[in-house]
């Protein structure tokens, strides 16, 4: 099963058979920082983010900084330069639950709750943010269709996401496509690692909204999905879609109405549609870890069975997804910055400037002081945030936003900011604290530029009162 950590877990006994018994509970974890060779470790009790939690919600999490320790940020750095995605890690996370993280159990979501899923998305960030924020989107979509999907919609889709590999297509099929599809077609014995790999068919998802002329302006989308008996007619395109064209399952918002809002609706496409194509991959400041391409429909044919809800619904379901997104994507910020905050602190008692550590002044102190008030200010809101959406409070939309925003703007602040304290070498990439910045940046832009967070806001505020 995909959840085999998560499935089970409020009953510690189950977690111990897993094999797991012997690792350090977070109350003792130790984060990790790198500095070019040398590793240094150290617990900053003041900004630890397990206090305040359950100890169930202390188990995820130190899980979660577990895999980022050992998986994520040793390669952190490679997948950058090499801008490789690491699919089989991903595969890894799902499992131990971490693929559909807030999708129902029925269908092989862990469900948990949206502050587990944010404390599990802060963990694993302080070990690689591209690869989490990826996760993030992927769960954003296994969320989507289980919540607003038809049961048919569910099945078909829920349990593979949740996994991030295909469960559907037996071995024989699976044997004949490859056949066709490879230079081996003629080739026997097989090449056992090509052979072996295909079989083991991902299943990564895509959230396709923004598009070449609608960013923040969503409800202007133009791609339109035009019915034609039992399937959708799409044409149009998306634009900075994470995944694209690697990924299998594409939740993309069409206008299948009048415009504004109302008019937009939500299907699935499945990569290989006739008509879906991808643009050039892109070349990023940060977030080099997941590819990100243009999204294509050139009269792609969509099963009307493929809506994901109702017509007319779509924008409701994308902002729904937001919501969560913002939480996500601001928890990522925070593991980020808790990392640097880190690296800052062991870089500030080592470096000597004037004969005496960087630590020693009074500069070096006081801004260390406010990275560590900001970010225990930050985790504070996303997680009044995050228990507002899981109490589907009236006010979690507006509270989603404030998180966003805030946690993005200072814990982007908070990586700039280690990155001076390290000086020269902070800029140098062989240090981890210029990726996460490089990382971090885009924050402030996607899942809702915070310029559109403040609007949000404003707006409740002037409504409310």
């Amino acid at each position: 099963m995909a959840n085999n950590f998560i499935k089970g877990s409020r009953n510690f006994a189950s977690l111990f058979c897993l094999g797991i018994r012997n690792l350090p509970r977070v109350t003792t974890q130790k984060w990790v920082g790198q500095t070019g060779k040398t590793t240094y470790r150290c617990m900053t009790t003041i900004v630890d983010p397990s206090l305040g939690l359950t100890d169930d919600q202390r188990e995820f999490q130190r899980v979660a900084l577990e895999f980022a320790k050992n998986e994520l940020a040793p390669e952190m750095q490679k997948w950058d330069q090499e801008e490789t995605f690491p699919v089989d890690v991903l595969k890894r996370l799902a499992g131990l639950g971490f693929g559909a993280i807030y999708a129902k159990e029925d269908h092989g979501g862990s469900g948990l709750s949206r502050l587990e899923a944010s404390v599990i998305f802060e963990a694993l960030s302080t070990g690689c943010v591209s690869t989490t924020a990826y996760l993030s989107i992927h769960n954003m979509v296994a969320w989507m269709i289980d919540e607003f999907g038809s049961e048919e919609l569910r099945e078909r889709f829920v349990p593979e996401l949740a996994s991030m590999q295909s469960q559907s297509v037996g071995l024989e099929t699976k044997l004949k496509v490859f056949l066709n599809m490879t230079t081996y077609a003629n080739t026997l014995p097989l090449p056992g690692d090509i052979f072996c790999t295909f079989l083991d068919t991902l299943k990564f998802g895509s959230y396709c909204l923004t598009e070449p002329g609608s960013g923040s302006d969503a409800a202007s989308l133009s791609t339109t999905a035009k019915r034609d008996g039992d399937h959708y007619i799409l044409n149009g395109s998306k634009a900075f879609i994470s995944g694209g064209g690697d990924n299998d399952v594409y939740i993309v918002m069409v206008r299948t109405g009048e415009q504004g809002p109302k008019g937009i609706s939500s299907v699935i496409v499945e990569k290989g549609t006739p008509g879906l194509s991808f643009g050039k991959k892109e070349r990023k400041v940060g977030w080099n870890s997941q590819p990100t391409r243009a999204v294509i429909f050139e009269d792609c044919r969509v099963p009307v069975s493929n809506i994901v809800g109702y017509e007319g619904q779509g924008f409701s379901i994308a902002m729904h997804g937001l919501n969560g997104g913002r939480i996500n994507i601001a928890s990522c910020s925070l593991g980020a910055a808790q990392a640097s905050i880190v690296q800052a602190v062991e870089h500030a008692k080592v470096r000597k400037q004037f004969d005496r550590p960087l630590a020693e002044n009074q500069n070096t102190q006081f801004k260390l002081a406010d990275m560590a008030t900001s970010l225990v200010t930050s985790r504070l809101i996303v997680r009044q945030a995050a228990r507002a959406l899981d109490n589907k409070s009236p006010e979690a939309p507006t509270l989603c936003s404030m998180a966003k925003l805030f946690a993005t703007d200072h814990c982007f602040q908070i990586c700039n900011e280690a990155l001076q304290i390290h000086g020269g070498y902070g800029y140098l990439k062989d240090y981890p604290v210029q990726q996460y910045m490089r990382d971090c940046r885009v924050h402030q832009i996607l899942e809702g530029t915070n310029e559109v967070m403040r609007l949000i806001i404003s707006r409740n505020l002037l409504q409310s009162s």
